[in-house]
């Protein structure tokens, strides 16, 4: 059944995997990649972990960015879903 959330994930501009890395690189990873985007556009980030799990989503919520969906992966790490705020 997740392979096929997986298919149903908006078209994307970027994506980045930060499953090596531990707080706070996680969120630095996500924002530099989102800083380096356009407003509107769609970033995948895959992660690992209880902390990088909390602490993405709500990093980039409090940046005023778009979540998406989160979607969780047979292997134990999950896509987050992020659209760019608008400038």
């Amino acid at each position: 059944m997740q392979d096929t959330k997986i298919m149903e994930l908006p078209a994307h501009d970027r994506a980045i995997d930060i499953t090596a890395e531990t707080c706070p690189m996680t969120y630095v990873r996500t924002r530099l990649a989102l800083d380096s985007m356009a407003a509107g556009e769609v970033l995948l980030v895959r992660l690992r972990g209880a902390e990088p799990r909390a602490n993405v989503p709500r990093a980039a919520s409090d940046q005023g960015h778009d979540l998406l969906d989160m979607v969780d992966l047979p292997d134990g790490s999950a896509i987050l879903v992020i659209r760019k705020a608008e400038d």
